[in-house]
C-alpha cells in the first residue's frame, strides 16, 4: 500500500495492518499458510502449463474436478501432502517442490 494512502486512512481512523496481524498469527502458522498457497500455485501452473483441463487432472489422480479445484486455491481441506503427491504425479521433480516452497519464504518476507 502507498504510504499516502496508508497515513489518509489512518487519519481517519483506520487501523493498516498485515493479514497475520489481523487473523493473529503465529509466524509458524503464517509460514505454514504461505507454503500452501506456494504449492498450490505450483500445482496450477503445471496443470496449465501441460494444458490439461482440471477433469483431465482429476482422472490422472483417481479425484474428482471440484477436489483439483479445491487444491489449486489452497483450501483449508486440503493438505499440504496431498498437493506434493500430487505434484509429483504430475511429473514435478523432488527440485521443483522444493523450489515451490522455498518460494513461500520469499513470498512471505516480502
Amino acid at each position: 500500500m502507498k504510504t499516502a494512502k496508508r497515513k489518509k486512512l489512518e487519519k481517519k481512523g483506520w487501523k493498516v495492518g498485515s493479514t497475520d496481524e489481523f487473523l493473529d498469527l503465529s509466524p509458524e502458522e503464517a509460514e505454514y499458510i504461505e507454503m500452501k498457497l506456494a504449492l498450490s500455485r505450483a500445482f496450477k501452473q503445471r496443470r496449465l502449463k501441460q494444458k490439461l483441463t482440471q477433469v483431465q487432472v482429476a482422472k490422472q489422480l483417481n479425484s474428482s474436478q471440484s477436489r483439483v479445484a479445491k487444491m489449486e486455491v489452497g483450501d483449508p481441506s486440503v493438505s499440504i501432502d496431498l498437493l506434493v503427491r500430487s505434484l509429483l504425479a504430475l511429473g514435478a521433480s523432488l527440485r521443483v517442490v522444493a523450489k515451490s516452497i522455498e518460494s513461500a519464504s520469499a513470498h512471505h518476507a516480502a
